[in-house]
């Protein structure tokens, strides 16, 4: 029997202020005037605590873009959803901060590109650091749960103690260190933010010290970059599995990256229900299940656990949606992802910069996969 959805990520809007050289959303975001209206999202929201979706988490672009976030936080505590603004702060003023806490918002993560305000606001494009650390500051004056989100890579692991100081200061309840996950503009900066493994060992021991220091007072959450796990992570905890994403047009994903896979139809939450498409769209049933699954995946004994790791990451790097994700030390073209950490660690490219995302069309995007794909194609099969 299929279980019903635990969480709903609503992207509201692609809006966004920022510019981060790792952004994992689309290059070709959706236009403003594309956006759904209040009115449907408010449907979605009783539609998904009907469905018995627990979480919602409002993201984007930056979803204080919105002008109507109040109303549509207000929306979610009417359908009992547990609501969780994903946001860089920036538009978030004091009085605004309260509004949306009387509406019912539950908890707040906030972003943070870096502890060095400079640097920080190199990676995000944008002046936005100072603005991030009073708006922290005004964030503890309520009663709301709190969680700073920093996305660490090669260019700023190497004072991670620092970071993980800085957040510290800010009192949060939990603390996220996220390593860049490649897909959007930081596949196309895959390059300058992997990792070397002595900054992947260091960082290892720096947060296993910092968990235990701060035991009780702040929960870190911290995840391996697959780049150098043995298995791939069961993405989204499983394709169209856990939860469901809509995007600022309204079309329902079973990850915020599903788009790039050729060939995939996605049903619009203007034309179906919820609960419609949790059932019966093509997308969502395209990869549940065991049948669609390749060797080793099919007899492996993690196949329940992983479920061939990430649909989006195999597409991207390999051309095939269906091939087991490289991230696994068992997949067919595991060599791939093996190449790009052997290149990295031997200091080929340790030399170039990240670029920040500038707008792309999607015949571009097309071209990046195609260019991807056939270049660890002849990494593959060399003449």
């Amino acid at each position: 029997m299929l279980p019903n959805p635990l969480a709903l990520i609503a992207e509201i809007t692609h809006r966004c202020p920022l510019h981060c050289v790792y952004c994992s959303n689309p290059l070709q975001m959706a236009g403003a005037n594309s956006e759904l209206s209040t009115e449907i999202w408010l449907r979605v929201f009783r539609e998904a605590g009907e469905l018995g979706v627990l979480h919602l988490h409002l993201t984007g672009g930056e979803p204080l873009a919105r002008a109507d976030l109040c109303e549509l936080i207000a929306g979610a505590h009417s359908a009992n959803l547990y609501t969780n603004l994903i946001t860089s702060g920036i538009g978030l003023s004091e009085s605004r901060l309260g509004a949306l806490v009387d509406a019912g918002l539950d908890h707040i993560q906030l972003s943070f590109q870096d502890s060095r305000e400079d640097a920080a606001n190199w990676i995000a494009g944008a002046q936005a650091h100072a603005h991030k650390v009073e708006l922290a500051r005004a964030i503890s004056k309520h009663r709301v749960a709190f969680t700073v989100n920093v996305v660490v890579h090669r260019q700023n692991l190497d004072h991670l103690e620092e970071m993980i100081s800085f957040i510290e200061q800010l009192q949060p309840d939990r603390m996220e260190i996220a390593h860049a996950q490649y897909y959007g503009w930081a596949l196309q900066n895959r390059a300058a933010l992997i990792p070397t493994r002595e900054q992947l060992d260091k960082t290892l021991t720096i947060v296993a010290a910092a968990e235990t220091r701060l035991a009780g007072t702040i929960r870190i959450d911290s995840v391996v970059p697959d780049y150098y796990a043995r298995y791939p992570k069961a993405c989204m905890g499983g394709w169209g599995r856990r939860l469901m994403l809509i995007d600022p047009a309204g079309d329902a994903l079973p990850c915020h990256a599903a788009g790039v896979i050729a060939g995939l139809e996605f049903d619009n939450v203007r034309d179906q229900s919820l609960g419609w498409i949790w059932r019966e769209s093509s997308a969502f049933r395209r990869f549940r299940g065991e049948e669609w699954m390749p060797e080793p995946c099919r007899s492996c004994e993690r196949r329940t656990e992983d479920f061939g790791g990430c649909r989006c990451q195999a597409f991207l790097l390999t051309g095939d949606a269906t091939a087991t994700d490289p991230a696994c030390s068992l997949a067919p073209a595991h060599r791939i992802v093996e190449a790009a950490v052997l290149e990295v660690n031997l200091g080929e490219i340790t030399s170039r910069e990240p670029e920040n995302p500038q707008p792309v069309s999607a015949s571009s995007l097309r071209q990046l996969q195609q260019q991807t794909a056939g270049f660890w194609s002849y990494r593959m099969n060399p003449e």
